[in-house]
């Protein structure tokens, strides 16, 4: 059975003044509808890369992305973005900036329609009380919340994470990985996240996609992640079988280490 979303034999190639610089690679993986897949991976591997050719947002030197057997040709609604940081314009308030998208994306709706969804998934991710706050009044972990809202808010077909933490101090980022996987189990969207934490990996995901180094940067392993949803992250960390995955994982990383040759910084 195919996949939801598919990346067929992908592939991103930049033109240098020293020649064709190969980032990625026929790169093949699918996800099924409702499966939370990371990336993981060194720095440079071409992780953001990838994630960035899904969303529309990069072209595609080769192959081709797929979401419901349909060839996307750029950006669109049927896929929604939460990047590293958050991106807000700075002069709307919290409730304007998830209106933005939300306009478009139900403009056949009433102005009533509209409002209340933008009023429920900025109180479902806990700004009910700061949604009419401009971003300079939001702290990092309150923007990053805006930017998950804005993106559950257009009812994707395909979400994408693009390490959505990675700039929150850990309390901040634990919180938040708990407030995404509440959200996630009760809507159940198809997730591709890149990342750089392992046990961030291991927590949220349904299989993990290890990249090997680029340039020409491809699958390398993926690992199945066994543990039943909802998952409780106490629990977790008391089981053997977490280490052993943990353990798997930075070992392949490790290894990618040994490889890594000069690095073009494609995140």
């Amino acid at each position: 059975m195919a996949g939801y979303l598919e990346m067929v034999k992908l592939g991103k190639t930049y033109e240098t003044p020293n020649g064709p610089a190969v980032i990625v690679e026929e790169f093949d993986l699918e996800l099924s509808q409702g499966e939370f897949v990371t990336l993981i991976g060194h720095s440079g591997c071409g992780k953001s890369t990838v994630l960035s050719m899904v969303a529309g947002l990069n072209p595609i030197s080769d192959g081709a992305v797929l979401v419901g057997n349909r060839e996307i040709e750029g950006p669109g609604p049927d896929r929604g973005v939460v990047f590293q940081a958050p991106c807000l314009l700075p002069w709307m308030t919290a409730f304007e900036n998830v209106m933005l998208g939300v306009a478009k994306v139900y403009a056949h709706g009433t102005d009533r329609q509209r409002r209340e969804i933008v009023e429920h998934y900025l109180s479902l991710v806990g700004l009910a009380d700061a949604m009419h706050k401009r971003p300079a009044e939001l702290s990092g972990g309150m923007k990053q919340r805006v930017g998950i809202a804005r993106a559950f808010a257009l009812a994707p077909k395909v979400l994408l994470l693009d390490e959505p933490f990675g700039m929150l101090d850990s309390l901040t980022r634990i919180e938040l990985q708990e407030l995404l996987l509440r959200i996630w189990d009760s809507l159940k969207i198809t997730t591709l996240m890149v990342t750089h934490d392992v046990d961030e990996a291991l927590y949220l995901s349904d299989r993990i996609t290890m990249m090997t180094n680029g340039p020409a940067a491809r699958v390398g392993e993926i690992l199945e992640v066994p543990f039943p949803r909802p998952r409780d992250r106490a629990a977790l960390l008391e089981t053997d079988e977490y280490y052993e995955l943990r353990e798997r994982l930075i070992g392949f990383l490790e290894g990618q280490e040994l490889e890594r040759g000069p690095l073009v910084d494609a995140a």
